[in-house]
């Protein structure tokens, strides 16, 4: 009774560690994110007090916009003080929309959220098969083409890609619907509860306004698509091969099991927590990297409003933008941790 209920007190200290050091280590990070952007975006050879006033505004005018948002402070107490906003929600305005920079994150991050969800299920539900596949039977022509086509998914330039994918299936083919997430005609008529709008359209009952935007989701998530496929087959390749080589495989085929238990069963089982990480690094990537597909595509999400204010030289979206992005990778990587623990025993113990 005693030894049990050590046991059950050693397990309760042991989840209560592991659950402080996780929020400690979100806490670091988060304050790591903030401060390397914040400083990033001060230095940054940009005026961001001509970008409220305009470059005609008096001297009194500038003068007076620059000492209301604190540009006269050293850059650690500008920090400290966009960290107290920061922990009541306040991203603050962004000049480009003139709205407050969460509304614009809450907008926009969705479309972005969307293709790339998209993207990585391509990716894993078509890779992963095709990486097995090719580790079955190495050095045969199949293992050959999935390794080609590795290269070249991950070797060929997103944007070429995309203008090209355009170029054939939408501009001569019409077989998909072209820049943007709808036709002008549709925008507008759903409600946005999620922002996503098959989602939304969806529970609206609104069918054809779903498969207009399927049309317009269906080449750039393809797309971005291609290069979660690549890397994905390339990585389930390369741990399957690492695993078909181990002498319990070999153990289990002279025992009698079948092939397809002895793939599935024991080799795929024991390389899940690798493709685990490949995923979630995979779908993080996405999530951060996809300016270059939402600029060709049009498509109005996280990536492409990060790099219009940029170029307009609004910091403040810039920086809510990259937080928000930032954010969503370090809680793709702890949703990782959770499912390592689920999927290998040896990580919950």
């Amino acid at each position: 009774m005693t030894a049990g209920r050590t046991r059950s007190r050693g397990r309760a200290r042991g989840a209560a560690r592991a659950l402080a050091n996780g929020l400690a280590t979100l806490i670091l990070t988060f304050i790591g994110l903030t401060a390397v952007t914040f400083t990033i975006g001060r230095v940054m050879p940009t005026d961001p007090v001509l970008a409220v006033v305009g470059d005609r505004a008096s001297q009194a005018a500038y003068e007076r916009v620059y000492l209301e948002m604190g540009l006269d402070k050293l850059i650690y107490e500008q920090y400290f003080r966009y960290l107290g906003e920061l922990a009541n929600g306040d991203l603050g305005r962004s000049i480009m929309t003139s709205r407050p920079v969460l509304e614009d994150v809450l907008r926009f991050f969705p479309a972005t959220l969307e293709l790339a969800t998209i993207a990585t299920l391509l990716g894993v539900f078509i890779g992963v098969p095709m990486g097995v596949w090719a580790a079955v039977n190495q050095g045969r022509p199949i293992d050959h083409a999935v390794r080609v086509f590795g290269l070249i998914g991950y070797s060929v330039p997103v944007f070429w890609l995309g203008m090209v994918g355009l170029l054939i299936f939408y501009g001569n083919l019409g077989w998909v619907g072209g820049p943007g997430r709808l036709d002008v005609f549709y925008d507008g008529i759903v409600e946005s509860v999620t922002g996503v709008i098959l989602i939304d359209s969806a529970m609206a009952g609104e069918w054809e306004i779903f498969r207009n935007a399927f049309s317009h989701l269906v080449l750039p998530a393809s797309v971005l698509g291609a290069f979660a496929l690549a890397y994905v087959a390339r990585m389930t390749r390369s741990f399957m091969l690492d695993q078909l080589n181990q002498e319990y495989v070999l153990t289990a085929r002279v025992k009698g099991a079948r092939e397809h238990t002895v793939i599935w069963r024991h080799a795929f089982r024991n390389v899940l927590v690798q493709l685990i990480t490949i995923i979630g690094l995979t779908y993080a990537s996405l999530l951060e990297g996809s300016v270059l597909t939402e600029t060709v595509f049009s498509w109005p999400g996280i990536g492409q409003y990060i790099t219009t204010s940029l170029f307009n030289a609004d910091m403040n979206a810039v920086l809510g933008g990259t937080i928000a992005v930032g954010t969503c990778f370090v809680a793709i990587n702890m949703f990782s941790d959770i499912l390592y623990k689920l999927v290998d025993p040896r990580a919950r113990a």
